[in-house]
């Protein structure tokens, strides 16, 4: 094809890619508007590895360009705040391929001009997700971990960020994307409960939970997410600004 380029292999922050990755990109013909939600694993983004070389010689044409990622990311900061400025120190497993997976896009920006908007999204929750079902299902635990906090973004407010950054477009932003009050699980847990009208179950120690390596996982970082960006920047207002409003009109909707 002429006018194409290839991203050169000794590109430190491009290896994934290469001409075994090259296909034909006429999937992407009056794409101007591109979100990746797609995970990465411990082999790499999958979507860099197949499609880096097309985005990379389609670069200019997109308008907007959004990556989903992770508060997970900043890593353990003792329950401090942290916000789009601090450095990212992700502990070992997801946390990390999501920051290497940042990188990569990064360098697409950087390097060849994709129009990237990086959102870090906290734990997400909405219909058919959230504490309710739990308490329903009767498989909600309360942990007992003092001072740990997990911040939280209902599924609309995300995509009212979403639509808010591709209306005033800032390539190269970062944004977090939660809501206004972290929130220890064991307290979202008794509320849902309270609204469903079951007991909430017993306070378990985290040393005596039995939880899977993932879920455990969690409750290795703490810290408190600010989300001022969407707001100042993007003119956001949440629809759901901590877990009680989303809770309480999840129930509403369950109910009906």
């Amino acid at each position: 094809m002429a006018g194409t380029s290839r991203i050169p292999v000794d590109d430190p922050h491009m290896k994934a890619f290469g001409p075994q990755h090259a296909f034909e990109d006429a999937w992407l013909d009056g794409v101007t508007h591109l979100l990746i939600s797609i995970p990465p694993d411990s082999d790499g983004d999958p979507v860099l590895q197949a499609a880096g070389e097309s985005l990379t010689r389609r670069a200019r044409q997109f308008d907007w360009v959004g990556y989903l990622s992770t508060t997970g990311v900043y890593g353990d900061h003792g329950g401090g705040v942290v916000d789009e400025t601090t450095p990212v120190q992700p502990g070992p497993g997801r946390s990390t391929w999501r920051a290497q997976a940042e990188a990569g896009w990064q360098a697409l920006h950087i390097t060849h001009g994709l129009p990237l908007h990086i959102f870090r999204l906290a734990g997400i929750y909405g219909p058919g997700r959230n504490a309710l079902v739990n308490a329903l299902a009767g498989t909600a635990r309360r942990i007992d971990a003092p001072g740990q906090l997990f911040s939280r973004i209902h599924v609309q407010d995300i995509a009212t960020v979403l639509h808010a950054s591709i209306a005033k477009p800032n390539p190269g932003a970062f944004y977090n994307v939660c809501d206004d009050e972290p929130a220890s699980g064991a307290d979202v847990t008794a509320f849902a409960c309270n609204l469903a009208g079951v007991p909430p179950p017993p306070l378990v120690a985290l040393a005596d939970a039995d939880l899977s390596p993932m879920a455990r996982s969690f409750y290795r970082d703490n810290r408190r997410v600010r989300n001022d960006r969407i707001k100042s920047e993007l003119g956001v207002r949440l629809a759901y600004p901590t877990y009680r409003e989303g809770l309480t009109a999840l129930w509403a909707e369950m109910r009906n």
